[in-house]
């Protein structure tokens, strides 16, 4: 930490809580949000209008939280932050104090500005006037950081829910009315924010309401239109924050799920490309469903901060709050995030605090005296803009205004749409006054991905009664009202038609509402066949919302535009349809539908790909536990046919503590003891329990080797990094937890689940397919695919995979190839009819070993076991070693035993039989190797029998063609007991062929695969252990 930071901030977890920003459901302080300011150090703070009643509650509950910061020990006060965008989206409503200014698209209408600047200073200086206007009330409320002004280029105008909180379509007007409204805001005192990066202006919908929304123009394309007003505000200097949306990108150049948690977005394009280096990056709200869904809201903090953003919004779950700040923490902890990143934010959001608050202003703002000053005059230029706002786009007919086109006695007739009503309106107040206790939002995440409904209330045709009311003094006649729906024209609306001579028929959003569009034209129809007949049916459609239903129809022969349906709004409204002034708005913006021209990008059009770090965590038994079950479930169904033994095995074929548990001592010899540790990974869902991926390593003490025994990642979820970050920390879990780590193994024999990394077998056949270290030429499917992973461990994690590496030396890399080999008819299969002579000729003779019995929990090894131990552990792998305690220790003596083969020892006259080969015979070992209950028929009636881990002696004298003709003997006998016990097929698992590149043969297996395939075996799974020297991955330590 640099010396300009207060010494107060080397504590981590203050400067955590600097990089968030936090709401909650209340009007007043909870202890929820109290603790989270005292005690997690909770920086800014959002609040909607589910926390304002008015302007004298928001300014007591906003020095109420400033007061707990201040007597917390925080350095700075609180960041108060608001939407206030006014139109449609203001959390602050006050109809005595605070003024109801119109959208950003209703200030444009007034008229477009031209490109000369002379020309257009009035214009201008509406939008300035106004956000300093709106700042000034916010901040004698104690407010501090207004999130606006919106730079979004409403390039599809008819399809988009932006709608009128957007300026135009016209990127120029945009930045003109944008940095107007910057302005107005600073000279109030009060920090900006610009949104919604990069854009929310043209968004392509893909299936269900959960799914992001994406944007599909190309960079050049977003550069050429979009990007255009916030590259302007970021070049006054004067926009002190960017509001980095949560939607897709999905284009020739950039593949991207969130926009906030994609560092192509925001440090590249946002800080990088548009110069925003020293502003706050403020992440879209992380509750939202698609994201929790996608990847847990603890791995998206992580991902929003890795990417660039300074403050993480959490709207207002506290559950979901707390899961976030131990998210950072985590990520401190595992070093996916560095204190330089965090500090970096940190000096970022105290230079925004330190230029819009300090504690004197914090705990003195100006209040209900200041507004009571300034309202006359604000509310003065609120009745001037709607006024001015007012568009009418046709009056073919001349019915404006309606007290001349209509007589006193005439029926005039109002057509409403259910919809819901502005959180910023007398109606939202009084309901939610009426019926405090009752409106609590039913599911704690965000209402919408942007924002548009943060606390609107479904009240059916209430929205519009006001207006019905208002219509009818105006008039001083009779006014009909009723609402419609999505039911279309019904009998009452045709009765209602039938009596009026005018209707007002009012839309809101029709192009996305579409019932709205289909109800209007039904309703149009009507009254042109009515009128043909002779009667007086004038139809009025009002755009109450976005001013593009209607825009293009010319069969609507009066339309008129009022781009929001605040209580103010409609006032004007009425006031321009009864001549009390002459309506001049005009539409913003060109009225064109931007160009959609696909662009290839600077690098061929191919996506880029950023490795992105997932927060990992150790596994836990209790809480991960199903979260597994469901995840190789999900591999199950989709692997490949040869690999359906994922079916068999569990959460608990990883674990080696149970089953070690119920092992012997041994004397004191440590060589028996610790042959293995487990310590395994996942990359889950915080907020769901879901496992994305799951990582399992081992370390073998007896010869400083680190283990990766499987990674798994969920179907759905490849190609994004996950893989990548179980590697990496596994590695480096290995490499920092045991300094005398001398290699890494890729595959693991117990569990036997991934031995190595999958291979095609379609050639195994060829002698070339089954030597040691020899590479397939398959070209089939499954053989890229193994080509593929092979590639990836080589080019992602840094693995040497081939022996004619220049990397490669006989001290850093080996392989072998492993085998599952399947007898598939063994009751029909009969033994070399010559074996059993040939081995007795040559000495060879065989015994059984039994393991424990159920009765003796922890026995003392019988010599014999011992005998077996100690020649596998000369001889085999600490994992065979493992394998073969688990026989006869953990297993059930009925189902396993192991076999020895030994020979006399040539021309020593008396001398002990030398053991020299040994197998184990179980069908009780499916957990460790799921493969063995796995080639059941799929009538389920048919049993398997399995043999596992042959073991060979390397010594001279069993060598060359002895060694087969020993492997032969132990399979026969395990072939013949299995066949005993009415076994339909058999498995034996964990053939070695030997090993390449440090010319390691001790298990004597060289051609053991051939000697088996004569048996009558044939090849079911094929996989490559790879192991490199620790220096491979010097990096990672």
């Amino acid at each position: 930490m640099d010396d300009d930071l207060d010494p107060l901030w080397q504590d981590l977890d203050w400067a955590i809580g600097q990089m968030l920003i936090m709401g909650w459901d209340g009007t007043e302080v909870t202890p929820q949000i109290r603790e989270l300011i005292a005690d997690h150090h909770l920086g800014s703070i959002l609040l909607t209008a589910k926390n304002l009643k008015s302007a004298e509650q928001t300014a007591t509950l906003v020095r109420d939280l400033q007061l707990i910061a201040r007597e917390s020990g925080h350095p700075q006060p609180l960041l108060i932050a608001l939407d206030q965008e006014n139109g449609g989206v203001n959390s602050l409503f006050d109809e005595s104090l605070i003024c109801q200014f119109p959208s950003s698209m209703g200030q444009a209408a007034a008229s477009s500005p031209s490109p000369s600047s002379t020309s257009s200073d009035r214009h201008l200086n509406l939008a300035y006037e106004i956000a300093k206007a709106t700042a000034t009330e916010v901040s004698a409320c104690g407010v501090n950081l207004i999130l606006g002004p919106v730079l979004d280029v409403l390039t599809n105008a008819r399809y988009q829910p932006l709608g009128v909180r957007a300026t135009s379509d016209d990127p120029q007007e945009v930045s003109q009315y944008g940095i107007a409204a910057i302005k107005g805001y600073k000279d109030a005192g009060v920090a900006t924010c610009g949104k919604h990066f990069p854009s929310y202006g043209n968004l392509d919908f893909l299936g269900s309401s959960l799914d992001i929304p994406i944007i599909t123009q190309t960079l050049e394309e977003l550069s050429l239109s979009a990007l255009v007003p916030f590259r302007n505000a970021i070049a006054t200097g004067k926009l002190d924050a960017m509001f980095v949306g949560g939607c897709g990108i999905a284009n020739p150049s950039m593949k991207v799920a969130h926009a906030c948690l994609s560092e192509q977005v925001v440090d590249e394009l946002l800080r990088e490309e548009l110069g925003f280096t020293d502003g706050v990056a403020i992440s879209e709200c992380l509750e939202m469903e698609a994201l929790q869904t996608e990847m847990g809201v603890r791995t998206g903090t992580i991902m929003a901060v890795q990417a660039g953003c300074d403050l993480v919004l959490l709207c207002r779950a506290y559950d979901v709050q707390l899961e976030a700040i131990s998210g950072l923490k985590l990520g401190l902890e595992n070093e996916v995030l560095t204190k330089e990143r965090i500090y970096t934010s940190l000096r970022r959001v105290l230079k925004m605090k330190r230029g819009c608050t300090d504690w004197a202003k914090a705990l003195n703002p100006p209040g209900i005296s200041l507004l009571k000053q300034i309202h006359p005059s604000h509310l003065a230029l609120s009745m001037k803009a709607y006024d001015d706002s007012i568009t009418v786009m046709r009056d073919n007919e001349k019915l404006l205004p309606l007290n001349e086109s209509m007589h006193q006695e005439e029926e005039l007739l109002l057509l409403t749409p259910l919809v819901k009503p502005l959180p910023a309106s007398a109606m939202t107040k009084t309901i939610l006054e009426g019926s405090s206790a009752k409106v609590k939002s039913e599911n704690p995440m965000h209402d919408k991905w942007i924002h548009r409904e943060r606390s609107a209330i479904m009240s059916g045709e209430g929205v519009f009664r006001e207006l019905g009311r208002s219509l009818a003094r105006a008039r001083h006649g009779k006014l009909l009202h009723t609402s419609y729906t999505a039911n279309g024209v019904r009998p009452v609306h045709e009765s209602l038609i039938q009596r009026a001579s005018t209707i007002i028929l009012l839309t809101a959003d029709a192009n996305r509402n579409l019932y709205q569009a289909g109800f209007t034209k039904h309703v149009a129809m009507m009254c042109s066949l009515l009128k043909a007949s002779g009667h007086k049916k004038n139809l009025i459609v009002v755009a109450v919302s976005s001013p593009y239903d209607f825009a293009m129809d010319k069969s609507i022969g009066t339309y008129i535009c009022t781009f929001d349906f605040t209580e103010t709004a409609m006032s004007a409204l009425v006031r321009a349809l009864f001549g009390a002034f002459t309506p001049h708005g005009t539409l913003p913006g060109t009225l064109r539908k931007a160009p959609r021209k696909a662009a290839q990008s600077s690098t061929g059009g191919k996506a880029k790909t950023r490795t992105q770090h997932w927060l990992v965590e150790p596994y836990d038994v209790e809480r991960d536990n199903k979260g597994l079950k469901d995840l190789l479930f999900a591999m199950a169904r989709g692997s490949a046919p040869n690999h359906q033994y994922f079916y068999a095995f569990g959460p608990e074929s990883f674990s080696l503590s149970s089953s070690r548990a119920s092992m012997p001592t041994t004397g004191g010899d440590t060589e028996h003891e610790m042959m293995m540790e487990e310590q395994h990974f996942v990359v889950r869902n915080s907020s769901t329990g879901a496992l994305y991926g799951f990582c399992s390593t081992y370390y073998l003490p007896s010869t400083s080797t680190g283990v990766i025994g499987a990674i798994f990642v969920d179907p759905s979820k490849r190609n994004v990094s996950i893989g990548y970050s179980l590697h990496r920390r596994a590695v480096r879990n290995l490499m920092q937890k045991h300094p005398d780590i001398k290699q890494l193994q890729l595959g693991c024999c117990i569990p036997g689940i991934f031995p190595g990394i999958p291979l095609d077998h379609s050639d195994t056949f060829s002698s070339s397919a089954i030597t040691p270290g020899s590479t397939t030429s398959s070209t089939t499917p499954s053989a890229a695919a193994s080509s593929g992973l092979k590639s990836w461990f080589s080019t992602t994690c840094g693995w040497d995979v081939s022996p004619s590496s220049a990397s490669s030396s006989p001290s850093t890399f080996r392989t072998r190839k492993i085998f599952n080999l399947l007898l598939p008819s063994l009751q029909t299969w009969s033994s070399p009819p010559d074996l059993p002579t040939t081995l007795q000729r040559a000495g060879v003779s065989f015994d059984l070993i039994y393991g424990r019995t159920p009765s003796t929990p922890t026995p003392t090894p019988t010599a014999e076991q011992e005998s077996v131990l100690s020649f596998v552990s000369s001889y085999s792998s600490p994992e065979i070693l493992h394998l073969y305690r688990l026989a006869l220790f953990s297993s059930n003596p009925t189902y396993t035993w192991i076999i020895r083969a030994k020979i006399q020892a040539a021309g020593l006259e008396g001398a002990a039989e030398q053991l020299v080969g040994s197998i184990v015979i179980s069908t009780d070992l499916g957990r460790e190797y799921p493969s063995l209950p796995s080639s059941a028929s799929s009538g389920g009636m048919e049993f398997t029998g399995g043999i596992i881990a042959p073991v060979m002696s390397p010594s001279m004298s069993i060598a060359g063609q002895q060694a087969n003709l020993v492997l032969q003997g132990l399979v026969m006998l395990g072939l013949r007991q299995n066949k005993r016990d009415k076994m339909a097929c058999c498995v034996l698992s964990w053939v070695s062929n030997g090993s390449s590149g440090d010319g390691d043969t001790r298990n004597g297996q060289q051609n053991s695969v051939e000697t088996l395939l004569d048996m009558g075996f044939e090849v079911q799974q094929v996989w490559e252990e790879i192991t490199n020297g620790v220096e491979q991955f010097a990096s990672l330590g």
